[in-house]
């Protein structure tokens, strides 16, 4: 099934042993920065708040490694800038790190105000809890900016997750691909690893998955992102929410017609 197309039967498979899904934020939940500008040379939408970040740095240090100075990422830059302070910790003031961060939470704040919500992500998220499963996001954007998107006015959504587990504002190196946010999500709901789904957009994703032990659903409109996370073992890859809504669906019908199986 991990690189194979998904069909009905695998995605019910995934759903019925799930007792809990992990959902990305930025591209499974919404469009974070789907309303920045595009820049005409094919940059990231956070060029300008790396940019923002370089200028900071570069007035409390002096200087940037060549890795910080191309990065045109607003996560990435987090993590190199931490990996070119922890290189010289007594040499490097920690106050752009700081900086850094508040930031690119302000930035994402913002932009939560306004993100625009994945087609269905309601009526997923309706269907998955009348399955009875666990709902937790775990995310590399900060924890304060989801919960504004998920309590907005006409979206309201926070009811219906038990967590949210986004960066770490101390140590940006626990972003995924690393772990970290996917193991406190299960250590918080008291699951084993196995018996969680996490739904993502990037290979990261999906590697953050691998290391936590949990299951993985790879969600893109990208068909080369979709091949690639086919041929790193995904364990199924949709194009929309539809097909899960509709799987999780047949699993409360097949409930409701042979309850005592399901007991």
């Amino acid at each position: 099934m991990g690189g194979a197309m998904i069909d009905r039967d695998s995605l019910a498979s995934l759903l019925g042993r799930a007792r809990a899904v992990l959902f990305d934020f930025d591209g499974p939940m919404c469009a974070l920065f789907g309303r920045l500008p595009r820049d005409p040379s094919g940059a990231p939408p956070t060029k300008s708040i790396a940019e923002q970040i370089k200028k900071v740095a570069r007035g409390h240090w002096g200087f940037l490694a060549p890795r910080v100075e191309r990065c045109d990422d607003s996560h990435d830059i987090l993590r190199l800038l931490r990996v070119m302070w922890e290189a010289d910790p007594n040499g490097l003031s920690p106050m752009p790190l700081k900086a850094a961060e508040d930031i690119v939470a302000r930035a994402e704040d913002e932009a939560a105000r306004t993100a625009v919500p994945a087609q269905d992500i309601a009526a997923l998220v309706d269907v998955l809890s009348e399955l009875g499963v666990h709902l937790a996001i775990v995310s590399n954007n900060a924890e304060d900016p989801i919960r504004v998107f998920l309590d907005r006015p006409g979206i309201l959504l926070g009811q219906k997750f038990d967590g949210v587990f986004g960066r770490d504002p101390e140590d940006a190196r626990l972003m995924k691909p690393s772990p970290h946010c996917v193991r406190r999500a299960i250590e918080k709901l008291s699951l084993d690893a196995s018996e969680c789904l996490l739904v993502g957009d990037k290979p990261s994703d999906l590697e953050a998955a691998r290391s936590a032990g949990t299951r993985f659903l790879g969600y893109t409109h990208k068909p080369f992102r979709a091949e690639q996370m086919r041929e790193e073992g995904a364990d199924a890859v949709v194009s929309s929410h539809r097909p899960v809504i509709k799987a999780a669906r047949e699993i409360l019908a097949a409930r409701q017609e042979s309850p005592q199986t399901f007991q």
